[in-house]
This record gives C-alpha cells, structure tokens and sequence, in this order.
C-alpha cells in the first residue's frame, strides 16, 4: 500500500531502482492461489489449442495450416504458464541459464520458424518440419528442468548408437 501511495504522489519513479525488470516483478507480484490458477488456465488452454491443432489436420485445403497455427499457439500458452509460477523475471533468468540456453534458443527460434515457412514462405512442408522441430525442443527445454536426467538420456543415446 506505501509503495501505490508513492507512486500516486509523484515520490517514487519508474527508474528509481534503475532496473526495468525489476520495476515489472514488483508490479506483477500475485498471490501463490493466483498463480496456480493462472498457470493452470494457460496451461489448459495450451494443450486445448495443441490437441484442437491435431484436430484441424483432417480438415481439407486449410487443415494443416490451422495445425500450424494452433500448435504453435499451445506451445507459446504452455510456455507463458510456467510465468505464472516462478514470475516472468525468474523464469527468463532460468530460461537463459546456462544448462537449458540452446534448448529454450531452438525452442524460440523453431516457433518463429514455423509462423514464418507457414506465412511469409507459404511452404507447409517446412513449416510441418518445424513443427516437429518445435515438438522435441519443447521437451528437450522441459527435461532440462529435471535434474540429472538430460545426462542419462544422453547416454542410453550413445549407449545404443554403440
């Protein structure tokens, strides 16, 4: 309450901190039932728009475009929800730690690529590669959260390349 009060009077700036992001986490402070709720409403409504994707495949002409945009869309809302949890500050930070910086990097960079071959490029095929793209970073980034259990992956992986 003294920090709207503060606001409200002129005393306290946006910049007093000098930390933007900072700034944003005091303002989107939520109580823990508020985001449990949040996260699982976005959540849900990722894996409706995924599943409802999957749906849209069998629809003629536009089907896999809708796949597409859906998909992608239930990813981006799947994503978004684990915010609700640990905050858009903390999650950012933790989405460029060290240990999961090339997955959440081909994660974002296979979703732009699929809007793009579906839209810009007008190639389905690629976009649908992307897709699956997108599918396995996905999990790769949400196994990264998993102590230990990327490294056991990896090597049942060269165990049975072997």
């Amino acid at each position: 309450m003294d920090k709207l009060k503060s606001v409200l009077s002129g005393t306290d700036g946006p910049n007093e901190n000098g930390n933007i992001l900072q700034a944003a986490n005091e303002a989107s402070t939520l109580g823990w039932g508020t985001r449990v709720k949040g996260f699982i409403i976005c959540f849900v409504i990722g894996v409706i728009c995924s599943v409802l994707g999957v749906c849209m495949l069998f629809i003629p002409k536009v089907g896999i475009l809708l796949f597409i945009i859906f998909y992608t869309f239930g990813n981006l809302c799947s994503l978004c929800s684990t915010m609700f949890l640990m905050g858009p500050v903390k999650q950012l930070k933790r989405m460029c730690d060290k240990t999961r910086a090339l997955a959440t990097t081909i994660m974002l960079t296979c979703l732009v690529l699929t809007l793009c071959a579906a839209f810009w490029w007008k190639n389905i095929g690629l976009a649908l590669l992307f897709c699956i793209l997108q599918f396995i970073a996905f999990a790769w980034y949400g196994l990264s959260y998993i102590p230990f259990i990327r490294d056991a992956i990896l090597k049942i992986i060269t165990m049975c390349v072997k």
